[in-house]
């Protein structure tokens, strides 16, 4: 009987151990992820900054792709959970949804800017998988959704299908970051001018959001 005490507190021991290392590795991730992006990263440098040895961090995650996929769907979890909220606000217009959006996803954006890239893998590879995994499908039965229906119907916007108000407003907050390095090569910009442009565009595409659902 007691060996079997002794087992299970050892048992539980491990497992405490092993939810803080895999807590330290992901923060670890998340900081360098963040701040050199996938490519510069080194799994190296994510067992250094865990201040774990390499092979402790093989262990946990088999590799850095591995890693980088599971840091960022939690990115993109706790990013629409915020955006659920926004956009089931029963209180707040349209307009006011789609400024909220363009002002949070850009900040992601520029906190993350492999994140556009690993998103558009999963959906072609997995659709399904990350839309479960994040929540993503609940954004088409938001009360955003809802509120543009009324408008279209009303004709306060443009009649137009409901997808081409998102898709154009996820694009113009997307398609800047994907094209980064060409935009910055051709321009001649560095990191602090695009930053400042990506600041701009915060103001700019609820502008435009607005010219298009009211264009004729």
């Amino acid at each position: 009987m007691a060996k079997t005490a002794k087992g299970a507190k050892a048992a539980k021991k491990k497992q405490k151990l092993d939810l803080t290392t895999e807590e330290k590795i992901r923060k670890a991730a998340l900081k360098l992820f963040t701040r050199k992006g996938f490519a510069a990263t080194r799994t190296r440098d994510i067992s250094q900054e865990a201040g774990i040895n390499l092979a402790l961090l093989n262990y946990y995650f088999r590799s850095k792709e591995k890693l980088f996929q599971l840091v960022m769907v939690e990115i993109l979890q706790n990013f629409f959970r915020g955006m659920a909220q926004i956009f089931n606000e029963e209180t707040t217009t349209v307009e006011e949804k789609v400024k909220r959006f363009v002002e949070n996803y850009t900040d992601l954006l520029k906190q993350q800017p492999d994140l556009p890239l690993f998103v558009f893998h999963e959906l072609r590879m997995h659709p399904e998988k990350l839309a479960a995994r994040t929540g993503l499908n609940e954004m088409f039965k938001s009360f955003f959704f809802k509120q543009l229906r009324q408008e279209i119907e009303s004709k306060a916007i443009t009649p137009l299908n409901p997808l081409h108000y998102v898709v154009n407003m996820i694009g113009l907050c997307v398609f800047p970051f994907i094209a980064a390095p060409l935009l910055k090569h051709l321009s001649g910009m560095d990191d602090t001018t695009f930053g400042e442009l990506m600041e701009q565009r915060k103001t700019l595409v609820p502008r435009w959001m607005e010219l298009i659902m009211h264009q004729g």
